[in-house]
């Protein structure tokens, strides 16, 4: 249970701006040379408290590209922050995604994140023609782990128009496939 004083100071934190507005407008009154300097102090710290967003969202960024995947509650649980800070970032990724190489995909309510490296070893097998338990097969090492995650994946990559026709399609590669066994 939060002590008293700290949910007190966030309720603050988070209206900070209207107590300013209200004390500038009283100092303004009185004082209109003040209310200018305060109204010129209060724009900096505005535009200040925008700063270490950016620093985060490119930390997020780096700290996700250490990994092959990752869910948006473990990337939370490791850099300490609110799950729905994380997926609010993440979101705003995914939404900027269209000539990245990496990946993130919405599935069963939660943002999952894709190296590069698993995208184009998902690419290439897509290209040749594997079926989506195929992939699936052979995308272990990358820790893909359901077939619901490979048919996000394609529908994502589709729908961003990243990923090209089949070289082969399913049913070339399985009669390929069959045609080696018998040999």
């Amino acid at each position: 249970m939060p002590k008293k004083y700290i949910v007190f100071f966030k309720t603050i934190g988070r209206k900070w701006f209207l107590f300013l507005v209200i004390i500038i407008i009283i100092v303004a009154i009185f004082y209109p040379i003040a209310a200018i300097w305060m109204t010129g102090i209060t724009l900096v710290l505005f535009l200040l408290s925008y700063v270490p967003r950016i620093f985060f969202k490119k930390r997020l960024h780096k700290f996700m590209n250490k990994f092959f995947k990752i869910e948006d509650e473990l990337i939370a649980r490791k850099l300490k922050k609110s799950l729905k800070t994380i997926q609010e970032d993440m979101f705003d990724l995914s939404q900027k995604q269209d000539k990245k190489r990496w990946l993130i995909v919405f599935l069963n309510k939660q943002y999952i994140f894709y190296h590069q490296d698993t995208i184009q070893a998902f690419e290439n097998f897509y290209k040749k023609g594997y079926s989506e338990k195929e992939i699936l097969d052979n995308l272990t090492d990358y820790k893909i782990g359901t077939r619901a995650e490979v048919k996000a994946i394609i529908d994502t990559l589709i729908k961003l128009n990243r990923i090209s026709e089949r070289e082969i399609s399913v049913k070339e590669h399985y009669e390929k496939q069959r045609f080696n066994q018998s040999v």
